[in-house]
Order: C-alpha cells, then structure tokens, then sequence
C-alpha cells in the first residue's frame, strides 16, 4: 500500500499594506490565479487530494479555496494553527496524523522548503526545489501502509511545479 502526499507552497501574497498581521495577509493577484493555475494543473495530472491539512492563515487557506473548485471532489479541510511557520519536525508530526491515503499540506516556508528536502529519498536538481518558491508543490509517495509510519528520506517524487511553469 501506499501514501501520496501534496506539499504546497502558499500562493504569493500581498505586501501593500505594511499594518496588516503577517497571519492575516491575503493572496494578491498573481497569488489569485497561481492557485487556480495549481488547481487545474493537480486535477489535470490525477492529482487530488482526500485530506487537506493547512495552516490557517489567510494565505493558506485562500490558496486551498483558489485550488479547490477543480478538483472534482471536496476534500477534508483541517485548518492546523501549528503548520503556521512550522518547522519539518511540527509538520512531519501533523502528517502523522492524517488519515486519507492522499493528503494536500498548505504551508510556509522556511519550514516546508526543508520538510520537501527532508521527506524525498532523492532531491530534486531544480533550482525551485531548493528555495520553494511561492506556490511550490510536491508530489511524492511513500511505501507505508499508515501515515504514522512515515519517516525522512523515505519519499518517491512523483511530480514538482511552480507556478509561473504552468501553461493554461
């Protein structure tokens, strides 16, 4: 059996009003439609999650609702303060306790840049795997049969984008 999990990236977000909470930072335009973009490209490729785990800043969760109308199905949203600026260990620890055989994780780095690193067996050469770009995501399997047996260095990459690598 099998486990694939979905790691992205937010969306890029809008900086113009200095005053507003890191947390409560909305997605800007270009954010906006890279998660549509991310959405087609996931469904397109099969790739649909049955669980959504995500942080539940603003930027987040409008990322998940800009990729969820194509997927075709409504996956599980758990919003999870702890992945807000989480290291690897907090969301490999947040994994664990998934329970659909294809999760999504919606979070920020730096932490979800070394959390990629951290899960794959093999990095990626490509220069957006190594700093994660906004809108950043990564598909990869896992030989286990329950996420609580997931550990580092143990993922199979499936699939990595970035958004401006999208083509509509």
């Amino acid at each position: 059996m099998s486990k694939r999990l979905i790691l992205t990236r937010h969306a890029k977000s809008n900086w113009d009003d200095p005053l507003t909470p890191d947390h409560d930072r909305p997605l800007n335009e270009r954010g906006t439609r890279a998660a549509a973009d991310l959405g087609q490209w996931l469904a397109s490729r099969g790739y649909v999650p049955d669980e959504v785990l995500c942080s539940d800043a603003v930027r987040t969760r409008e990322t998940f609702s800009g990729i969820a109308p194509v997927l075709g199905t409504a996956p599980q949203l758990a919003l999870k303060p702890a992945l807000y600026h989480a290291g690897p260990d907090v969301m490999l620890a947040v994994l664990r306790h998934a329970k659909a055989d294809t999760v999504m994780m919606i979070g920020h780095n730096p932490g979800i840049a070394e959390f990629a690193h951290r899960l794959v067996a093999h990095a990626l050469s490509d220069p957006d795997f190594q700093r994660y770009p906004t809108g950043a995501t990564l598909v990869v399997e896992f030989m286990i049969e329950d996420w609580n047996e997931v550990t580092y260095g143990t993922g199979v990459t499936l699939d990595f984008i970035v958004p401006n690598e999208i083509t509509a």
